[in-house]
């Protein structure tokens, strides 16, 4: 059955799909909180500690995306593995949990963006912030309202943009670096026997893995990859690494300039504009006024990719039959999913509206706030679930096509299950009076009777009959009988070759 996609994307802009949503405002404003976190520049280790579990959650990624490479993501592999017992309450909940998610972190890089602007607009009022974000939005939605490939050419661009305002952080930051600044670690400030290093250690491992989200961006499009099974496996890979690097540079840089004292300080700019701080102390005003510039055009790309692959997610289920039959409708003319982008444009905005009006009021940064909430959101149904359609589908599917299969499996699995665990259990801890957790279970227990609700307008189970629906399977094999007859028709002594392919 045809996708209603063409596979376009090939490797170079899926890492920069991947790439541009990873490095997006993420880093730029998290450096404080992360500090705050661990109490100090012992947030470093933080870098490589979200490096290795992005890294093992990527396998999962990669195999899954390269045997399974349908629009949507998430909601295929689950859709996949979870069918024999559940039939479709997991792709469901998939979707109806990232349809709060993934604007979560669309609107965190609008806060960000705008954050940012404040550098350039010191009198800016909260309503002007406000309408900028909405106005932000709405200008994204309408360069999404066209083909893919021209939407793989401004994402290159905005890659090369990103590249360059976090090239010349880094540049700024060494070019007055000092060491004492960088690695003054408080006294006791690696202490794994006490209960407050791993409340903290956890706090900044949910901000470090948010730092790395959009690895899995170019899988949301796996029905518009071109040789899916090579590039994405590679495009997650690569991205991981690169953004590694770019980070540990950028923040052993930026600790090398500015007192991590300062971060803490809200009177002080480097708690809301730490780049910008760096390179004002670093090249002065007018230079920090362009990179600023830069790092707001870089948040921008990282919102405009997020939609770009959000927007995909519903249309994939809605048009498998497993959400709602209005996102299953593509736009007549440029082919991308309509009822999808509008509505992860509009929770995108109201997610933005929350942390400036309700996330300002707490004792915890709306940044914060909203990381707590969609990490917690995404670990039960996206990560955890993932994890386990893993070894599902290789017991389920033994033969299903693995152009990559994961390196040194379970260990990849068991390593990113654990990781999630830590972030998950130790979510309300780490943010008292926030409770992510009852919030996570709330909207997972809703998702359930709007399951159940739908399952039974659809007549679907557990009010219809069980339905099993091998489609890569079948579709591989069909593509391998197919081959099969055109070496037959080539080759006369194929003649009594069977259609049906070995194994």
């Amino acid at each position: 059955m045809s996708s209603g996609f063409t596979r376009r994307i090939g490797l170079f802009q899926a890492t920069a799909i991947n790439m541009s949503q990873m490095c997006g405002i993420g880093p730029f404003v998290t450096i404080p909180l992360m500090v705050a976190a661990f109490g100090g520049p012992q947030a470093v280790i933080g870098w490589i500690a979200g490096a290795l579990l992005a890294l093992v959650d990527g396998l999962v990624w990669a195999e899954l995306g390269a045997s399974l490479p349908g629009a949507g993501g998430t909601y295929v592999y689950l859709r996949e593995a979870f069918r024999y017992r559940t039939g479709r309450l997991m792709p469901f909940l998939f979707v109806w949990t990232a349809m709060l998610f993934i604007p979560l972190i669309m609107s965190t890089g609008v806060q960000g963006l705008v954050q940012y602007l404040g550098y350039l607009w010191p009198g800016m009022t909260t309503l002007q912030g406000d309408v900028f974000g909405v106005a932000v939005l709405a200008l994204i939605v309408v360069l999404l309202w066209r083909r893919v490939e021209s939407v793989g050419t401004i994402t290159v661009a905005m890659w090369v943009v990103m590249i360059i305002s976090v090239g010349s952080v880094i540049l700024a930051s060494f070019t007055d670096f000092h060491a004492s600044l960088a690695f003054s670690w408080p006294a006791h400030a690696i202490e794994p026997t006490h209960g407050r290093f791993w409340i903290g250690f956890a706090a900044g491992l949910t901000i470090w893995i948010y730092d790395y989200l959009g690895y899995n961006t170019a899988s949301y499009l796996g029905a518009e990859i071109r040789d899916p099974g090579r590039v994405m496996p590679r495009a997650i890979i690569f991205s991981i690494l690169a953004i590694m690097g770019i980070y540990l540079l950028m923040q052993v840089g930026v600790l090398g300039v500015v007192d991590w004292h300062d971060m803490l300080d809200p009177d002080q700019v480097a708690s809301t504009s730490v780049a910008s701080a760096v390179l004002e102390r670093t090249w002065g005003k007018g230079a920090a006024d362009t990179v600023t510039v830069l790092i707001l055009i870089t948040a921008f790309a990282s919102v405009f990719t997020g939609l770009l692959g959000g927007s995909r997610v519903p249309y994939g289920a809605a048009r498998d039959g497993m959400f709602f039959r209005s996102f299953a409708k593509l736009h007549r003319a440029h082919g991308f999913p309509v009822v999808g982008l509008l509505a992860m444009g509009g929770v995108t905005a109201v997610g933005f509206l929350f942390a400036r009006h309700v996330g300002s009021d707490s004792a915890h940064p709306p940044l914060s706030i909203l990381i707590a909430l969609l990490t917690s959101v995404m670990v039960i149904v996206q990560a955890l679930a993932q994890i386990a359609a893993v070894t599902v589908l290789r017991k389920r599917q033994p033969d299903l096509a693995r152009p990559y299969r994961m390196v040194l499996y379970p260990l990849p699995s068991i390593l990113a299950a654990v990781g999630w665990l830590v972030i998950y259990g130790y979510a309300d801890k780490a943010n008292p009076g926030v409770h992510p957790i009852e919030w996570s279970l709330a909207w997972v227990a809703l998702g359930g009777l709007a399951y159940l609700v739908w399952s039974k307008v659809e007549g679907v189970r557990p009010f219809g009959p069980q339905e099993i629906r091998e489609e890569f399977r079948r579709q591989v094999h069909e593509e391998d009988r197919g081959e099969i007859r055109d070496a037959r028709a080539a080759d006369p002594r194929l003649a009594d070759a069977p259609d049906e392919p070995a194994g």
